[in-house]
C-alpha cells in the first residue's frame, strides 16, 4: 500500500466525495453558499486598544484580493457605545472596491443609514437577537424595541434601492439563556422578511450547536 500512495489518496477522495454528497442528501442542504467576512467590523470593535485606519483598510483590501465576495467593512454606529468603528467613513473611501464583491455595514439606526448613505456605501445589515437576555446586554433594548429600530432603516433604504441584509444572533444557545428554540429563531427570520431584507443570515457566536438541532433550522425558518 505504501508504494502507491496516489492510488489510496484516490480512492479515499472518491470515498470522501461519496460521503459529502450523501450527507448533503441525507441533510437536504444547499450545494453551494455563500460566505460573508465580518472580520474587519465584528472581529475589530471589541479590540481594547485603537486600530489604525490604515491597517482596517490593508484587511479589506487582502480580504478582496483573497477572493471573498462579501466582505462587511465596518458599522456605521455612535463613537461613544464602539470607539473602534468612529473612523467607519473613512474606511469607506479608502478601501480598494472590487466589481462584484460586497462591502455591506451595519447600521443599527436611520442616523446610521444616513451616514453610510453618506459615505456611498451600497448595501447595509440589520441586527436582531433571538436571545432577549443578549439583546438587552448587547444593544440596550428587547427583541421587539430592535426590531421597531430596524423597520425604518430597512424601509429607507428600499426606498432608495440599497440592498438589506438582515441579521439574526444566537440561533442556537445563548450566553445568557442557553437553548433557543427554533421558533424564535423562525418568527425572528420572518419579521426580516417582511421589513424587505434580501437575506437572513442566522449566527451562533459563542459556536456549541447539535448536529441535530443544526439541522431544524432551516426547516423551521423556511
Amino acid at each position: 500500500a505504501g508504494q502507491y500512495p496516489e492510488a489510496r489518496g484516490g480512492f479515499a477522495g472518491e470515498r470522501q466525495r461519496r460521503s459529502r454528497a450523501l450527507l448533503l442528501n441525507v441533510m437536504k442542504l444547499p450545494h453551494r453558499g455563500t460566505m460573508v467576512e465580518v472580520g474587519p467590523r465584528d472581529g475589530l470593535q471589541n479590540e481594547p486598544a485603537p486600530v489604525p485606519t490604515d491597517i482596517k483598510v490593508g484587511l479589506i483590501d487582502r480580504l478582496t484580493e483573497a477572493g471573498l465576495p462579501a466582505i462587511e467593512a465596518t458599522s456605521f454606529v455612535s463613537p461613544k457605545w464602539v470607539p473602534q468603528m468612529a473612523d467607519n467613513a473613512e474606511v469607506m473611501s479608502k478601501i480598494r472596491r472590487r466589481r462584484g464583491v460586497r462591502y455591506p455595514v451595519l447600521t443599527p439606526n436611520p442616523q446610521g443609514f444616513e451616514a453610510a448613505m453618506a459615505a456611498n456605501c451600497d448595501e447595509i445589515a440589520v441586527f436582531v437577537a433571538a436571545s432577549e437576555t443578549f439583546s438587552q446586554k448587547n444593544i440596550n433594548c428587547s427583541i421587539a424595541e430592535s426590531l421597531e429600530r430596524a423597520r425604518p432603516v430597512a424601509s429607507a433604504a428600499k426606498a432608495r434601492g440599497v440592498r438589506v441584509r438582515g441579521y439574526i444572533s444566537c440561533v442556537l444557545r445563548g450566553p445568557y439563556e442557553g437553548d433557543i428554540g427554533p421558533a424564535r429563531v423562525r418568527d425572528g427570520a420572518a419579521a426580516r422578511k417582511a421589513m424587505g431584507c434580501r437575506q437572513v443570515s442566522r449566527g451562533a457566536p459563542i459556536g456549541p450547536g447539535p448536529p441535530g438541532k443544526v439541522r431544524q433550522l432551516p426547516r423551521a425558518v423556511a
